[in-house]
């Protein structure tokens, strides 16, 4: 027996059923796309003659499960168009471990900044930035903030992250300041 493809037997029956699942899939998302942009509507439906073309309205179609699956799951990014390997991998570790705190665009209003008394550092305010080193950044994030006279309420991060992810970090930090002097934008804090 022979189905999508693979051969079924005994070993190959689970490989056949997922392959068959896949495909069944991918010509499903086929069909719905061809039946979203017209294609499979008869011909004498989409005929229309010169002048209706030109002043016609453009064709537009109602978001697909794709389209919001694809949403749902989107990286949230900044439209920083300049960020190195070291910076965008910065920008990874910062959505995954500050930004809770420090918000998505390091301006100290997360979703946890409410919580914190005090509230976090606008880590993107250029002026902060310009009065610590990276080696003070770092040794921020390493040792939390009471080791170097910041607010005790930040962890240190120096067992979880080892020293290149910390320095990736701190790229991203002078990245989020740069784009702030840039835009002229005055943090929150």
């Amino acid at each position: 027996m022979v189905w999508a493809g693979l051969a079924i037997g005994a070993r190959n029956r689970s490989a056949a059923i997922r392959g068959g699942l896949i495909g069944g899939a991918l010509v499903l998302a086929a069909v719905l796309a061809t039946i979203n942009t017209g294609m499979g509507a008869p011909a004498d439906s989409t005929m229309q003659s010169a002048s209706a073309a030109t002043t016609a309205s453009p064709v537009t179609t109602a978001p697909t499960a794709a389209d919001s699956t694809a949403q749902g799951y989107a990286v949230p990014t900044l439209p920083i168009p300049d960020l190195g390997y070291n910076a965008r991998e910065g920008r990874a570790l910062f959505h995954h471990y500050c930004m809770n705190c420090h918000g998505e665009e390091g301006k100290g209003d997360g979703f946890n900044a409410y919580n914190l008394d005090p509230r976090p550092r606008a880590l993107a305010d250029s002026t902060f930035q310009a009065t610590h080193s990276d080696d003070d950044l770092a040794a921020a994030i390493r040792a939390g903030g009471g080791s170097v006279g910041l607010s005790t309420a930040m962890p240190p991060w120096g067992r979880t992250l080892n020293e290149r992810k910390i320095r990736n970090i701190v790229d991203y930090l002078r990245a989020l300041a740069k784009r702030e002097a840039r835009s002229g934008e005055t943090p929150a804090r």
